[in-house]
């Protein structure tokens, strides 16, 4: 399998809050491997290598521990709420020629005519692929593309062996729109003119 992340983790025999306090402040991450109905396996794995890897959107990995080594994607990702760092990831096991349906990211790229600009309106989609394939992002080229046109989920190129998940086809994916800009009232020389005018009458009602 092409891409994969190598991950050097142990066997985890202690559970519970305080256990995964302890992992943290020794810079390992608890995790969980899950294969379909087989037990999971529990493990630790190394705070910084993981972090870093875990910014690769569907990336593949291979985890080795207890004498043993499986593949798996990530399947969720636990973090602290305010420090945002990784406190938990449950990894699911899979198996070369298997498909798995992952949520990828879109992008857009390219330049559209005149003072349009290009809304993604939706950000994520699902897309069922080979485990050695998997997308990590969607790239879609709005090169030239003018106000009101947009790119539907049918339009939208995939990796070959992909498929996208979605209920309705038609559905819009990025549309090209020019922004509405807000009108500032400002003061005009007609409302001014009796301000400028009404001083010298008060001074000289006030003499």
């Amino acid at each position: 399998m092409a891409n994969t992340i190598k991950l050097e983790g142990e066997v985890r025999d202690q559970f519970g809050k305080g256990a995964a306090r302890r992992m943290r402040v020794a810079q390992q991450i608890p995790a969980t491997i899950y294969a379909g109905g087989a037990q999971p396996d529990y493990i630790k794995l190394p705070m910084r290598e993981t972090t870093l890897a875990l910014r690769r959107a569907n990336a593949l990995f291979s985890i080795s521990f207890g004498g043993q080594t499986k593949t798996a994607v990530v399947k969720d990702v636990q973090r602290n709420p305010v420090k945002r760092q990784v406190e938990h990831i449950d990894f699911y096991e899979v198996r070369a020629g298997e498909k798995v349906t992952v949520e990828v990211p879109v992008f857009v790229s390219g330049e559209t005519k005149g003072a349009a600009v290009a809304l993604i309106d939706t950000q994520n989609l699902q897309v069922r692929a080979d485990v050695s394939n998997l997308p990590e992002r969607i790239d879609i080229s709005v090169e030239g593309l003018s106000e009101g046109d947009r790119i539907l989920a049918k339009d939208v190129k995939l990796p070959e062996g992909s498929e996208l998940i979605i209920d309705d086809m038609e559905e819009s994916i990025v549309s090209v729109e020019i922004p509405k800009e807000e009108s500032l009232e400002t003061p005009t020389e007609e409302t001014e003119q009796p301000d400028a005018q009404a001083a010298p009458e008060a001074d000289a009602q006030s003499e």
